[in-house]
């Protein structure tokens, strides 16, 4: 049997993530008293058969007092001879922040005061999960349907898991730098689409557009010299521990010189398949919304 600690931040996907190992058939309980956790271990051990192959348990900071005697509990598991593995779900703190203001439900942790003052004590109080945990999947930048596919790679189809998740976010220089992104990169030096009357009205994802842009040699060479580096710090981002790289590939627009760059550098990590990556253009419609 397969068993699945799923824990971390609230509002980072935690009852999310234990859904979608339901409908994977994993026996999921949430919120598991924590002096209850040995003896629903044993139990669900010995009935292990046909309708009973893998289960997840749901734990975090509403477990108030009793998550101090977790480690202890763990611990315990692990002499016992019982195997486990911690999914550990995590989320930038203005992220958490604008998902609570959006649900209007309050921090667990926060009683009467402000949701970022929860945030943070729940931080200090999950730390030791964290610090423990065989995954770390940062829902920051995770579409559902995008945390549902690394939950299926893990825990369904036995994948190989890497705790960063990178996001190439193509970007317009006018519309301001996002604040969250890690590496900018300004492509505003290539030529510009924009001046020729038939590609102005398409977008980096139309194949005029993009030919167009890497026909230029300068083009090439930058995408070439982009993915060389690129290459080079993931994963020394990932043995200092970063679980989130946002790379930002800007323009003027965000429309077509950096919608065209930001694919190629996405095609070009996919073929390595050792990280989550995920692609975005923030502000690809913009121009249209604005003449209109």
């Amino acid at each position: 049997m397969r068993l699945v600690i799923v824990t971390g931040l609230s509002g980072a996907g935690k009852s999310t993530a234990l859904k979608m190992l339901e409908d994977a058939r994993y026996f999921c309980v949430d919120n598991l008293p924590i002096p209850l956790l040995s003896k629903f271990v044993s139990l669900m051990a010995g009935m292990q058969g046909e309708d009973v192959q893998n289960a997840a348990i749901g734990i975090d900071a509403r477990s108030g007092r009793d998550l101090g005697e977790l480690e202890k509990v763990l611990e315990q598991l692990g002499e016992a001879g019982y195997e486990f593995e911690i999914l550990f779900l995590d989320a930038d703190d203005r992220v958490l922040v604008k998902r609570y203001k959006e649900s209007r439900r309050s921090h667990p942790l926060a009683m009467y005061g402000r949701v970022d003052e929860g945030i943070h004590r729940e931080r200090e109080k999950m730390r030791f999960l964290k610090e423990r945990a065989d995954y770390i999947i940062d829902t920051s930048h995770l579409l559902t349907r995008e945390l549902k596919k690394e939950i299926n790679r893990i825990f369904v189809d036995n994948g190989k898991f890497s705790n960063m998740v990178i996001s190439v976010l193509s970007f317009g220089f006018k519309y301001g730098i996002p604040d969250d992104a890690d590496l900018v990169f300004d492509v505003r030096f290539l030529p510009n689409p924009y001046y020729i009357d038939e590609l102005r009205p398409h977008t980096g994802m139309d194949e005029d557009v993009f030919q167009y842009v890497m026909d230029c040699q300068a083009a090439a060479d930058f995408a070439d010299k982009l993915e060389d580096m690129v290459k080079f710090l993931i994963p020394n981002y990932a043995k200092e521990g970063k679980t989130s790289l946002v790379i930002g590939i800007g323009c003027t627009g965000g429309k077509h010189r950096s919608v065209t760059l930001a694919r190629v550098l996405y095609d070009r990590l996919q073929e390595t398949r050792e990280y989550g990556i995920r692609l975005e253009h923030r502000d690809i419609g913009k121009d249209a919304l604005l003449k209109k």
